[in-house]
């Protein structure tokens, strides 16, 4: 028998107040208060200051259940809570059954002993963080590295907490989210009664994948509750089964019973642009050896694949790259954050959006960024349908942590309950220890890092030291050895690797490892910088912009759009982000006519930026075999790296990456000398083979100037240049700035890529004002419209009155040759988007926003 009981009208108050009042479960402290109106919402103005005080107090949480006779009689009663942020005494009837102290675990207690006939009673007190963090910080007697814990702005001065916490590391601020610290019960909470047999965990190890076939071990863990029992392990899948008799020995305890399985030529699970990611339902039942009744089951759905991360020395350094089903992979994608400050917010809608987006924008893979959270079932269950593969790094980042045991105890059975949880998954390729405290701390170099060791003694730098070594280099990898045999660990992003037990540091130019570049932004280097520093993986680089006007105004008035106004600085996390935008756009582009203006040209910028970066990148294959932006998401509307503001609108990024990482990209660099070379990138496993067209246009007519036909071709899963396209004689002493190049990759009479050439930058040209027709095409219910204008359109931006996204936009048009694009209507069916009208378009391009 199997049980379960559910647990509504929660109710919450203030552990020093006595008002109660209603509590939605999962939740937390601030969305209750705000549904009440106790608090301003936080993500609007300058409310964040306003509700600092929050993560001061103790709450409690409270809800009522009932039980009946039957229940009662199963030997096993469970209180089981998927997720308690944070710190939590809860009672039962009263009685103590449980202590939390890690928001990322989920704890499971037999409350029999206090569960009554009738109604119960289940207690929940949240312990302030910040309360039980301080005296951690006064005991240890020094502060621990913590540059994004925004302390000041908790009223704590320079007492950094987060680091003491097993908690989403965000919640305490980073220079793009808010500080807002909560409390409360942010996963599900049931009560399971149950006797007999259960199948506790059903793992599928994947020991050997090919496509003639897949040797699999079904791992079943397997609770007993009674008397030694006969029974039958069967495992099926897609109308194969296989079985073993087991006997499951008498009394409370789990035992780990293997079967092993082979599939003759099963279809494989194929990330984006590979192929399709097949799932398969693997389901276990206990059968009894005599009756034949099914005493116990449980499904899984897995997908079936090899990965590994190759790193092998070659030539140039090591290689550093992730391949699938004996084929290596080139990433791309971005780095993923949590999409809310307050994440029992996320509904399924916004998960499938986001995923929906990633693969519509031919990523093929997201970094699960270390500062966030493990991230809820359904965003491995998309990835893995929508078949994107996930880097997935440990929630550990831009900080030092204690190393006393109790602490590397409770991370030890942290890291257990979430790989266990997603090991079952395809789409995870990779756990990674944490983001960016090698390079931060950089212990092997002196001079190395953040400039953190200058604020230790020796003794205290060795300390730290072993306990990082204790965390990343042992415990951690060691857990995911256990429980997850087949997948890589990596201990650090950026790393260059491990010699002997002696780290070796990430650069910009590293020739091994992954490479974080932040020499565009944080050092203001000129864009042209992502050609120099191109490393063997790019796990991360960025650009910021601000959200689009309608977001901008759903946090700031009329009078507060200017860009210092205190509003606008209150959603800029990063101190010097305002400045080095205004910055670089005064570098590349010409001064826009207003602040309304201000906010699509910085989305252009951001935009230009990390077309230049990703090109660059693919350019490099296979020296260079990952790409990864900062970032895909925003928690809350602000101006940050996003390509996607918290409203999940696209930005012009979004676009961007969609163009520079289609399957078979035609991609333009210049050389020393001028010139400009066009590269044709394949990802594809099929060679390309077609017609390279170019026509030379003046960005003022539509006559075709010249016009060249080139044969090329691409290797299958490879990039090279395909033409070197001489400025001088297509140009002819004709002016640069007032000339452009159309190049068309045409194979068996269809366009599989383009892209434009400018022989000027966009600052030098003089844009004339287009007249930009937009046409409905006939029969499709208002959803495509061709493009075209009579002169060069830089930038053209459509908006809808209609909530989408366009197959393309932030497009360039050149005159006389049109485009096609489709509106998309969000968060309808399973695929994320169908067509839809879009109700009232305007259209507008970059000579709209700048000063004339």
């Amino acid at each position: 028998m199997f049980n379960v009981t559910g647990l509504d009208n929660w109710r919450f108050r203030n552990a020093s107040g006595d008002e109660w009042l209603s509590a939605k479960v999962p939740g937390c402290v601030h969305t209750d208060l705000l549904r009440h109106g106790k608090i301003p919402d936080p993500f609007i103005g300058t409310n964040e200051a306003e509700v600092q005080w929050i993560d001061k107090q103790d709450w409690v949480y409270e809800a009522c259940f009932e039980m009946n006779a039957e229940q009662l009689q199963c030997p096993c009663v469970e209180l089981v809570l998927e997720g308690l942020d944070t710190y939590a005494e809860v009672k039962v009837n009263g009685h103590p059954v449980l202590s939390a102290n890690n928001m990322f675990r989920m704890w499971r207690r037999d409350v029999k002993a206090w569960i009554q006939q009738g109604e119960n009673r289940l207690e929940i007190v949240f312990r302030s963080p910040v309360a039980e963090d301080l005296p951690k910080l006064e005991q240890l007697g020094y502060a621990l590295p913590a540059p994004n814990d925004q302390s000041e702005a908790g009223g704590l001065t320079d007492k950094k907490v987060s680091v003491f916490a097993r908690k989403a590391p965000y919640h305490y601020g980073w220079d793009w989210g808010p500080r807002l610290v909560t409390s409360g019960i942010w996963r599900q909470v049931r009560v399971e009664a149950w006797s007999g047999l259960i199948v506790r965990d059903l793992f599928i190890r994947q020991d050997e994948i090919s496509a003639d076939g897949a040797r699999l071990t079904a791992v079943a863990e397997i609770e007993n509750a009674g008397e030694i029992r006969e029974a039958d392990l069967r495992i099926s899948a897609d109308g194969r089964e296989w079985s073993k008799p087991v006997r499951l020995l008498k009394g409370r305890q789990t035992q780990t019973v293997e079967l092993e399985l082979y599939m003759e030529q099963p279809k494989l699970w194929w990330c984006q642009g590979l192929g399709e990611p097949h799932l398969y339902t693997f389901a276990a039942e206990l059968v009894e050896r005599d009756e034949g009744a099914v005493i116990a089951e449980k499904t899984v759905k897995t997908g079936l694949r090899s990965i590994r991360l190759v790193r092998e020395r070659d030539a140039k350094g090591e290689s550093f790259y992730f391949e699938l089903n004996g084929v290596p992979v080139f990433a791309k994608g971005a780095s993923h954050i949590p999409n809310d400050s307050f994440t029992t917010e996320v509904t399924r809608e916004r998960y499938r959006h986001e995923i929906a987006s990633a693969a519509a924008s031919h990523m093929n893979m997201l970094r699960v960024w270390g500062g966030g959270i493990y991230e809820e079932d359904i965003f491995y269950e998309l990835c893995d349908e929508y078949g994107l593969l996930i880097w997935q790094d440990f929630m550990f980042a831009c900080s030092m942590y204690p190393g006393d045991q109790a602490f590397l105890d409770n991370v030890a059975k942290e890291a257990e309950d979430n790989i266990k949880r997603l090991r079952n998954h395809p789409c995870i390729a990779l756990w990674c220890g944490n983001n960016e405290i090698d390079s931060a701390w950089a212990h092997y170099e002196e001079n190395g890092g953040w400039g953190w060791k200058k604020d230790y003694t020796p003794a205290q730098r060795e300390r730290l030291w072993s306990d990082y070594e204790t965390l990343f280099h042992r415990i951690l990898p060691e857990v995911v050895h256990i429980w997850s045999p087949q997948t890589a660990y990596w201990p650090s992003s950026p790393l260059i690797g491990l010699s002997g037990d002696r780290n070796q540091h990430a650069h910009p130019s590293s020739t091994a490892g992954d490479v974080h570049y932040w020499g565009v932004w944080h050092t203001s280097e000129p864009f042209e910088n992502y050609h120099v520093h191109v490393g063997r993986f790019m796990s991360e680089y960025g650009f910021q912009s601000f959200p689009e006007y309608k977001s901008v105004r759903f946090y700031a008035e009329e009078n507060e759009l200017e860009l210092e106004s205190t509003v606008m600085l209150a959603h800029q996390k990063n101190g010097a982000g305002n400045r080095l935008i205004k910055e670089y756009m005064e570098r590349y582009m010409r001064e826009p006519k207003d602040f309304k203006a201000f906010l699509p040209m910085s989305q252009v910028l951001q935009a230009e930026a990390m077309k230049m970066a990703i090109e660059a990148h693919r350019r490099r294959k296979p020296y260079c075999m990952g790409t990864l932006y900062w970032q895909m998401n925003d928690c809350w509307p602000v101006a940050s790296w996003s390509s996607m503001d918290y409203f999940g609108r696209w930005k012009a990024l979004q676009y961007t990456a969609k163009r520079s990482f289609a399957d078979v990209l035609l991609s333009v660099a210049d050389t020393e000398q001028g010139n400009k070379e066009l590269h044709i990138v394949n990802d594809t496993l099929k060679p390309v083979q077609g017609t390279l067209r170019l026509t030379l246009l003046h960005i003022r007519g539509s006559k075709a100037i010249r016009e060249e036909d080139i044969q090329v071709e691409q290797q299958a899963n490879a990039a090279g240049l395909v033409h070197i396209l001489l400025a001088d004689k297509w140009l002819n002493g004709q002016n640069p700035a007032e000339h452009m190049l159309v190049a068309r990759l045409i194979e068996n009479g269809e366009q599989v890529a383009s892209c434009e050439v400018y022989f000027a930058d966009t600052k030098e040209m003089d844009l004339p004002q287009p007249n930009i027709e937009v046409i409905e095409v006939q029969g499709s219910g208002g959803s495509r419209f061709n493009l075209r204008s009579d002169v060069l359109a830089r930038h053209v931006w459509l908006s809808a009155e209609q909530e989408g996204i366009f197959s393309d936009n932030h497009l360039d048009l050149a005159p006389g040759i049109p485009k096609t694009v489709e509106f998309l209507a969000l968060g309808r069916g399973d695929s994320g988007f169908e067509t839809a009208s879009p109700g009232k378009l305007t259209v507008c391009s970059l000579v709209d926003w700048i000063q004339g």
